[in-house]
């Protein structure tokens, strides 16, 4: 859970921490951080596009979105993970595996 939740605040870092700390202890634990690493630098990188584009005022437009988005995502992997459960982001590209 700390992987995502921790996401909104840290961004990447936060599940990279989570990753490197139980990638050979705890599988569950392990999968979770991965993909919202994957996230998160999905996520980054969105942001970075979108404030690129906020010059012709689209990105003005994104940058919200984009936001909330990432934070919806990020509590409903933190609910699932704290239930016991597998939660895949609606969009993830696996930049880590």
């Amino acid at each position: 859970m700390l992987a995502h939740v921790g996401g909104i605040l840290l961004g990447w870092i936060a599940p990279l921490i989570v990753w490197l700390m139980y990638k050979d202890r705890d599988e569950f634990v392990r999968r979770h951080a991965v993909h919202a690493l994957n996230f998160q630098i999905l996520l980054f990188i969105s942001m970075m596009v979108s404030a690129l584009l906020s010059i012709i005022l689209i990105g003005l437009i994104l940058l919200p979105i984009v936001w909330i988005l990432g934070l919806v995502f990020s509590i409903m992997a933190g609910i699932a993970a704290n239930k016991g459960e597998e939660y895949k982001y609606p969009m993830n590209v696996s930049f880590v595996k």
